[in-house]
């Protein structure tokens, strides 16, 4: 009879050391558990802190183009006000005659050298002037038509007259030129 004894020491053994073990593994199990929301909450720290420098720096870039464009374009109204001046100093030396420019030299050459002024400083922030000349084909990305005509000796799309000038501002269109075009059918 000593052996039934001996088996449910045995037995009792392996159940407390079964109870320790998973005693031991709960721990673990709680332990690993935590481990694992802990990397959970670091992941989630880390993908929200690279969105917040992704955004800081898209935040940058946006802030960079709109300084160059202030820069580039800030002063377009302003441009726009001068053309009419350009337009009458251009007007004024055409319309002078010689005998005027005879008479009254240095009143052209004051008028001159404005003009002269004005489109260096148009230089300087960088307005072009857009001159197309009769003959050139028509571009509706900087010609603005404001009358068609048939014209012997020209084809359809043919500036056929130069109403004013256009401008540029960079790569933008500030005004664009105003021409006469040829309406003349293909043969």
């Amino acid at each position: 009879m000593a052996e039934p004894k001996n088996e449910e020491f045995l037995d009792d053994i392996a159940t407390a050391e079964a109870e320790e073990m998973a005693d031991e593994f709960v721990e673990i199990s709680e332990e690993a558990l935590e481990l694992d929301e802990l990397r959970a909450e670091r992941d989630d720290f880390k993908d929200k802190f690279m969105r917040a420098l992704a955004d800081a720096e898209n935040a940058r870039k946006r802030g960079d183009k709109a300084r160059r464009e202030a820069e580039q374009y800030g002063g377009s109204k302003l441009a726009r006000d001068m053309l009419p001046v350009y337009d009458n100093l251009k007007r004024a030396l055409e319309a002078a005659t010689d005998e005027q420019k005879e008479v009254a030299a240095g009143l052209i050459e004051g008028v001159e050298l404005t003009m002269r002024a004005l489109t260096d400083v148009f230089h300087k922030h960088g307005i072009e002037v857009i001159a197309p000349q009769v003959g050139d084909r028509f571009d509706p990305n900087v010609h603005e038509a404001m009358f068609e005509a048939p014209v012997p000796g020209t084809k359809a799309g043919d500036i056929i007259q130069v109403s004013a000038e256009g401008f540029m501002l960079h790569d933008r269109l500030l005004r664009p030129a105003q021409v006469g075009v040829s309406s003349t059918p293909a043969n």
